[in-house]
Formats: C-alpha cells, structure tokens, sequence
C-alpha cells in the first residue's frame, strides 16, 4: 500500500534576509519523537533514600529535583525538483532545471548558519560580515523555526541536518535528495507551545473518554 503524503514546511520566525521558508512533503510513519526525564541520584526525591508517598497528594514532593528534558524530533523528507522541471520558459521550472534541490538544500542550511542582527531588527547570515569585526562582540544566534505539518505548528531549533543526494543533473547539481532532519522544541510561554499545550490535554481527555477510563476500575 502506497502511503498517503503530506506536506510539511519549516519558516524562520523573524524578518530574515533572504526569507527562509522551505516546503517539503514527508510520510508521517518516518517521524521520531523523543521526550525524556533526568532523575538526580543520591538522596534526592524520586530515588532510593529520598521521599516516600503514599496518597496521590504526596506525589508532587517525590517528583521534586526530577526535570524534563525539551522534546526532540526527527524527520526523513524526499526534496524533490522533478515535478519542478519542465518549460524552460516557465521562472520556476527554469530554476529547477538549472539548480534542481540546491537552492532547497541551501535553505536548509542557512537555517542552522549563526545569524546576526542589523539595522531594523532583520537578521542575516554572520557568515555575512554584518555586525562587529570582532568576535567577542558578536551577537550570534540560531534561527527559531516553526515546524508545521497538519495541526501542529510547533518552534523549534534545527539541531541536524544530513543529506544524501541521491539524482543529479548533467552539471552535477542534485535534483533529488533524502534528508534527516533533527528538532528541538522550544518550550515556555511562547504563544506556539501553549496552543500546542492545548491541543495535548484536548486529546488526552478524548482518550480518557474513549475507553482509558475503564483502566481505573481495574486497579483501584
């Protein structure tokens, strides 16, 4: 059975120069997510020697010192030219005929390229030049991206990037390639992360409602 595909888009959320928008088409089934728990050792709550419960109410002293660590994500996309190439006449397809996935490939990693602020707030590639000539007085930063694929739109930091090329044309530029990309989530009170806070705790209530309830009749 041939999988269903969607499309997916990274946007750099900031007044960058160039813009930084890339759209991508994924299957879902490909997609890792990672989210974990650091337990302290010793005699901190949650370990052997540290604080006992015995009622729900307790519980939140046994999690004292234990943190959780920002989601992690990775994804395999295809970036594809094909369906780009055609007439030569036409400005995308000329593109596409003339560069294939590079300028995509580009993209990709002018996202995860330290970036400067200039005048009116627009960010640029500190590869650039741009700022101060000296590196200790450069304000160097990541881009923060929003990865958006069907309801979620979630920021993120772009922590890896690996590309196989795997199709070129005659002057050797890639018009196919399969890429692994690898998020971080920035989680806090950023509007995104709350909505996407909301959108948790609605599904968690329609598993509850959709039959998770009955587990409790059976341990309790």
């Amino acid at each position: 059975m041939i999988p269903n595909v969607t499309k997916g888009a990274l946007v750099e959320y900031g007044l960058s120069i160039p813009p930084l928008i890339l759209e991508f088409e994924f299957n879902p089934e490909t997609l890792s997510r990672t989210r974990s728990v650091t337990i302290t050792t010793g005699n901190a709550p949650g370990t052997k020697g540290g604080y006992d419960f015995a009622f729900p109410w307790e519980t939140s002293r046994v999690a004292q010192g234990v943190s959780v660590e920002p989601e992690q994500f990775s994804i395999d996309i295809l970036v594809d030219a094909t369906d780009r190439m055609g007439d030569i006449n036409h400005p995308v397809h000329a593109i596409a005929n003339e560069f294939g996935v590079e300028p995509d490939l580009d993209t990709l990693r002018a996202m995860v390229e330290p970036k400067t602020q200039g005048p009116g707030g627009v960010q640029m590639l500190a590869g650039l030049g741009f700022g101060s000539p000296r590196a200790f007085a450069r304000d160097e930063y990541p881009s923060v991206l929003l990865l958006v694929w069907g309801s979620h739109v979630l920021p993120v930091f772009l922590t890896s990037v690996q590309v196989e090329e795997v199709a070129h044309l005659p002057n050797l530029k890639p018009y196919r390639a399969n890429v692994n990309l690898s998020f971080q989530v920035i989680e806090g009170n950023n509007p995104f992360f709350k909505v996407e806070k909301v959108r948790m705790a609605a599904g968690a209530a329609l598993n509850f409602a959709s039959g998770a309830a009955t587990v409790l009749s059976r341990i309790f």
